[in-house]
């Protein structure tokens, strides 16, 4: 098989070939290999089988699609809004003829199990058929000027090049969205998807907008092996071709990518890590706190941005609840992702699974107790409810990325949210109660861009400003407010008649 030859419409059709099977880079609508000729080998996080060898990349990979993606933007651009309509309703139309497939290679690449491979790809069909109307949207508006024989606008222009650098936990979800806003508003874009993710956080995308008809060059793929991300993300920064970075990963890695691109000036939308708090109030109803707090802690291993990682129970109510938690927390299904029953499958690496082990038993020689879990089962790590956990554990105070919450009674609902905000992070919370008056007044006290009432924190919808506050980012994605974040506008005016000049 030539390198970069693209095999079969799923990633499990890779397994067990003799040559393993390539994902190549996508350029200029080609599959290509890297420049260097080197590759990588991904492994399925369930079974460690080899899923395929992907092109390891590097930053003249990232300028040769660059220089691509700036060549075909002024094509692109220009295109009638009915052609890129066309294009990303027969994309719709293409993923949802796949979706048995797509649901197959989330599991194997990323081990996704059913519910969240669900979620992730009637998100990804939201977001196409929303984006088909992108082009029809007005793109400015008229302004009213003082100088009299004038008349002025303010007009909306895509940026140019959008450099996408997308995470590998909801790899569907969260490339699309990193690339499907901008591609309607008329830009051009080279995706960057993680190493763990290479085909259904990049080549999948690229495989669906070329049989739905998007013009070469218009959307490129630049993968990379693990570890050598930098040089491909640095390529993006540098280049005065790329116009906005949209990046969606952990707060340390945006807080880097955000000082190198002030170096440049260059603009960037940055969603980050959450230490999300759900809150349970003492009128709530507790069952239904247990269901959703199980379901927002440890949907896909808990290996979402959005996932509950405190939750905060007023005391009347705190024995009751944790006692029922833990209980449910217990009986959850752990194993294959490909099984329909699994709701806790593999975490996504060794790195992950070992780190997760640190920080529960560090949390237990500082005093913690495990009401459920806290034993590794690799590849997976089991559901784990913790309580006792002093602030000094390192599990308390950041983003810890698998499948454990901690469980505190406060004295009030007030007391919760005065906690909550003690976080740096600030990006999604929730509320249970019997009063949503009461839930609406706390949720605006409550220091983070998302707040759901009667619900747990694992949300997104297209059309949503979804992002975060302090440090869990910059900006908002979403389509309904794309356009603040990669387009330009520009004042414009115009006279009717001849301007009297001082001089």
């Amino acid at each position: 098989m030539a390198p970069g030859e693209r095999i079969g419409h799923s990633i499990g059709d890779f397994i067990g070939r003799s040559d393993g099977g390539f994902i190549g880079h996508f350029i200029g609508g080609e599959w290509v290999p890297a420049e260097s000729a080197r590759s990588y080998r991904k492994r399925s996080p369930w079974s460690g089988e080899v899923v395929a060898d992907v092109a390891a990349g590097d930053g003249e990979d990232a300028r040769r699609a660059i220089a691509v993606a700036h060549e075909a933007f002024e094509s692109w651009a220009g295109a009638q809004p009915w052609r890129r309509q066309q294009i990303f309703l027969r994309a719709a139309d293409v993923l949802e003829r796949r979706r048995d497939e797509v649901l197959d290679s989330l599991a194997v690449e990323t081990g996704c199990g059913r519910v969240f491979g669900e979620v992730q790809v009637d998100f990804a069909l939201k977001l196409l058929r929303q984006a088909a109307q992108l082009g029809y949207r007005p793109i400015g508006e008229l302004l009213p000027s003082d100088v009299a024989g004038g008349r002025a606008a303010a007009i909306r222009r895509p940026v140019g090049v959008v450099g996408a650098i997308a995470p590998w936990n909801a790899s569907l979800t969260l490339a699309g969205r990193a690339v499907i806003g901008p591609l309607a508003l008329g830009n051009t874009v080279v995706l960057k998807p993680s190493e763990e993710s290479p085909y259904t956080g990049g080549a999948l995308w690229a495989e669906i907008l070329q049989e739905a008809g998007l013009p070469p060059g218009a959307f490129n793929v630049v993968t990379h092996a693990p570890g050598e991300a930098g040089a491909v993300g640095d390529a993006l920064l540098v280049s005065r071709l790329v116009k906005r970075i949209n990046f969606t990963g952990s707060t340390p890695t945006g807080r880097r990518l955000a000082e190198k691109a002030g170096t440049y000036l260059k603009r960037v939308v940055l969603q980050l890590s959450g230490q999300n708090p759900l809150i349970v109030t003492d009128d709530a109803d507790v069952g239904y706190a247990v269901d959703a707090a199980a379901y927002g802690a440890f949907v896909h291993q808990g290996q979402v941005c959005m996932c509950a990682r405190r939750i905060y129970v007023e005391r009347p109510l705190a024995e009751e609840f944790t006692t029922r938690f833990a209980a449910k927390v217990a009986t959850l299904p752990t194993g294959d992702p490909s099984d329909p029953a699994t709701v806790v499958g593999p975490v996504i690496n060794e790195w992950a699974l070992a780190l997760l082990d640190r920080r529960v038993n560090e949390a237990v020689e500082l005093g913690a107790r495990v009401l459920a879990g806290g034993v590794p089962a690799p590849p997976c790590y089991p559901a784990t409810v913790l309580v006792d956990v002093p602030d000094e554990a390192e599990i308390a105070q950041g983003e810890t990325f698998g499948p454990v919450v901690i469980v505190e009674a406060v004295d009030s609902a007030e007391e919760a949210v005065a906690r909550a905000n003690e976080s740096d992070l600030g990006l999604a919370a929730s509320i249970i109660t019997d009063d949503v008056r009461r839930g609406l007044r706390l949720a605006s006290r409550l220091e983070a861009g998302i707040v759901h009432v009667n619900d747990q924190p694992v949300n997104d919808e297209p059309q949503m400003p979804f992002g975060g506050v302090k440090d869990s980012g910059w900006g908002r994605f979403g389509l309904g407010f794309a356009a603040e974040e990669f387009c330009e506008l520009q004042w414009v005016t115009v006279r009717d008649q001849d301007r009297e000049f001082p001089f």
